[in-house]
């Protein structure tokens, strides 16, 4: 581990986490074919919290890099790269699937005997055994690059052919890695989880969220006012439920 008064620069973090200044970090993991720009307009810290956009290998900075694989590969190599940064507390932040490498990355922490994250925020994600329902994993190539170009029309881009191109050769991938993804019964973490519903998104059953009470000892579940990527633009109440662990 690092002594913390050193800055780590390493690829998986496109903002390098500083050394001093803060007291803990938030550790935040994009959703399927997003990388670590889906948290842009996020501040720079949370309650205190230095905010670390996690970027997966395969898209933005990382393009020329292989794709991840799966998401207990993602966990295994993320592991490695958390290692210098577990100097202070911290917490993991994972939006709809990015949850699910968040978890795995929980477990590998605790298999071995590393500091552990004080709580496990997830958002607008099912419960990791009842993952497979995610309503996108049944969809053809053609709906994918629909809703693809939708998403960029409802944040004022214009998709143009390249843009959707590049963009659906990433989701893609990513979504082979979360239908290969399974499990079958729910894993005790050794750590709090935070569950945010958002309240207006109409592809998350709010019973699925509920089964994360199975995962842990202290589940406290949460609806927050919003869309499901709504929580890009860091409205107050999420900022809010973030800040509380500190």
């Amino acid at each position: 581990m690092t002594s913390g008064s050193a800055t780590v620069t390493s690829p998986w973090f496109v903002r390098p986490p500083s050394g001093t200044g803060h007291p803990a970090r938030i550790f935040c993991f994009p959703f399927s074919g997003a990388g670590a720009s889906a948290f842009s307009a996020w501040p720079a810290a949370i309650g205190g919290a230095e905010v670390c956009p996690v970027q997966f290998p395969g898209r933005e900075s990382r393009m020329a890099e292989p794709h991840y694989g799966t998401y207990e590969e993602l966990a295994d190599a993320l592991t490695e790269a958390l290692v210098p940064l577990l100097d202070r507390p911290f917490a993991f932040f994972g939006h709809c699937a990015g949850a699910l490498p968040a978890f795995e990355t929980v477990l590998r922490l605790a298999d071995r005997g590393l500091p552990l994250p004080e709580r496990l925020f997830v958002s607008g994600q099912p419960a990791p055994h009842h993952a497979s329902r995610d309503h996108m994993l049944a969809m053809t190539e053609a709906q994918l690059r629909a809703e693809l170009e939708s998403f960029l029309r409802d944040r004022g881009i214009e998709p143009r052919p390249d843009m959707v191109d590049m963009g659906l050769a990433v989701l893609l991938r990513d979504h082979a890695a979360a239908g290969a993804y399974r499990r079958t019964e729910p894993v005790t973490l050794p750590c709090p989880v935070v569950v945010l519903h958002w309240r207006d998104d109409p592809d998350v059953n709010p019973d699925d969220l509920e089964a994360w009470r199975s995962y842990a000892e202290s589940v406290d579940v949460r609806v927050v006012d919003g869309g499901h990527y709504d929580f890009m633009h860091a409205p107050d109440a999420l900022l809010t439920s973030l800040g509380s662990w500190r």
